[in-house]
């Protein structure tokens, strides 16, 4: 019996429900396109915290887990409250990260852990709360806004991107020469003895560390990088939509030939186990924090609501303000379930709508078949573990082509900007990268300032936000283009 005739033509393509093998391997296809993103965010954020590989690998399981749960709520609907839908893939935004690194650097820890939940939980409350009125807010983020805080986005990713491909931060490039700095303190000790006075040590002295950018793993890092871009250029349809993952399976190979990459935590792992709410205890909760985590909510909902009147338009389903309003709801109520599950604030996929164009396929239930695969994955620990022993070089190499993409959606947004008769824009794009840039080059710049507000102000995206939103108010008031809004939040499919 063919596909044709057990689909009712009475139903709308959205609502249609697809053979069991075909709407399986759709679905999967689906979770292959996101999987590498949706894993790179617990990844970056566990090794933030310093949390051990442990428990890493648990904020893997978690992630993918709460990815299922998210993605069935929006795409199947959970009362007339929550959920758009439509064909939606639910994953972490990156957005989000740079925050939340922040966070992690300045409590790391399970006590940073706690805080962190408890913030995503607040926001996702919050997030709730306002999704009704994010419609009327799109006046408030034209292209020149939207453009450039995607800009930053991926600006201030690229660190980690880069970071992987180094084999960690910046700071562990030099290490301190111990027997140098110990013959220093005996030679201060001794000359403080014979004068009587104490004398200055001067400069800590340092060493190049051997570890931090090794021409073999960079290597494997450019290797990724080349082939990548090898599937992008000759690769077709969705093995060019999951070059990202084949070049990190691709990274992997050649780091396990190298003796570089081993599967002892894997092989220690469980095969099956359930992911535990509050595994770091309960949460603690921080204003200033949740505001930051908010403020990163609304411009994720933001960009939600571009995507959905996207899928609208490709699948020909109209939806309405209550439809949008149960929608941006469920990336609160994701957030919320990623707070309560170990992990992190939750959006609508955007790599998933294009999917969705070069399928044609508009059934809703391939996401739904897909958001159950998610939670399958997610209580599968040796998932979880496999994924933390990529060695981060290898990871390198797809975080540059990741990231960078943000950032290149942002240019492309602004390439759209009316720069020629209305100058102003320049301002807000030159002043508001200023500010995102200002963390990233002067990561110590807010020490003088109150401690509570260096979650705050430690974050390039927030400053960026604000910056723009603020000089677009003053310079172009808020008579906002709401359809150009629109369109910069349909474009932004890079992240």
């Amino acid at each position: 019996m063919s596909t044709r005739t057990l689909i009712n033509p009475a139903v709308h393509p959205v609502d249609q429900k697809l053979p069991f093998a075909r709407v399986t391997a759709l679905g999967l296809q689906h979770v292959l396109v996101m999987y590498a993103g949706a894993v790179a965010v617990p990844l970056i954020i566990g090794r933030a915290l310093k949390l051990s590989p442990e428990q890493v690998a648990m904020l893997i399981s978690a992630d993918l887990f709460a990815c299922g749960i998210a993605t069935l709520i929006q795409s199947m609907g959970m009362t007339r409250w929550f959920g758009i839908k439509l064909p939606v893939m639910m994953g972490v935004t990156f957005a989000a990260v740079e925050p939340m690194v922040g966070f992690a650097n300045a409590m790391p820890g399970v006590e940073g852990a706690r805080s962190l939940f408890g913030a995503i939980i607040g926001a996702g409350i919050v997030s709730m709360l306002i999704a009704p009125l994010i419609g009327r807010m799109l006046r408030f983020f034209p292209p020149v806004v939207t453009g450039t805080i995607i800009t930053i986005i991926g600006v201030s990713l690229m660190r980690v991107g880069v970071g992987w491909a180094m084999g960690g931060p910046a700071f562990l490039a030099q290490r301190t020469d111990v027997p140098k700095l110990v013959g220093m303190v005996d030679q201060a000790k001794a000359a403080a003895a014979a004068a009587s006075a104490p004398v200055a040590l001067g400069p800590i002295p340092l060493v190049d560390n051997p570890a931090y950018a090794a021409l073999d793993n960079m290597a494997v890092a450019a290797a990724v990088l080349v082939f990548i871009l090898l599937l992008v250029k000759f690769g077709r349809g969705f093995v060019a939509n999951i070059s990202v993952l084949l070049g990190i399976i691709a990274g992997c190979v050649l780091a396990v030939a190298m003796g570089k990459m081993n599967f002892d935590k894997v092989a220690k792992a469980d095969w099956i186990d359930i992911v535990t709410p509050l595994a770091f205890g309960m949460p603690t909760f921080d204003f200033v924090k949740i505001l930051t985590m908010v403020l990163v909510m609304i411009v994720v909902m933001i960009e939600s609501t571009g995507m959905f009147l996207a899928l609208s338009d490709m699948t020909d389903k109209k939806i309405g303000p209550r439809e949008l309003s149960a929608g941006l709801r469920t990336d609160g109520i994701g957030t919320l379930i990623g707070g309560i599950f170990n992990t992190f604030p939750y959006t609508s996929f955007s790599q998933n709508v294009g999917l969705v164009g070069v399928t044609g396929v508009r059934s809703r239930y391939v996401c739904v078949a897909g958001g159950i695969i998610m939670i399958v994955l997610g209580m599968l620990p040796k998932m979880g573990a496999l994924v933390e022993s990529i060695p981060q070089f290898v990871l390198g190499g797809a975080g540059l082509v990741m990231f960078g993409m943000v950032a290149a959606t942002g240019i492309r947004i602004l390439a759209n900007v009316d720069f020629r008769t209305n100058r102003n824009n320049l301002y807000i794009v030159a002043l508001s990268i200023g500010f995102g840039l200002v963390p990233l080059v002067a990561p110590r710049w807010s020490q003088q300032m109150p401690h509570s507000l260096h979650p705050l102000l430690e974050s390039g995206i927030l400053l960026a936000s604000i910056a723009a939103v603020s000089l677009n108010l003053f310079f172009n008031g808020t008579k906002g283009d709401t359809a150009g809004a629109v369109e910069a939040a349909k474009a932004a499919e890079a992240h």
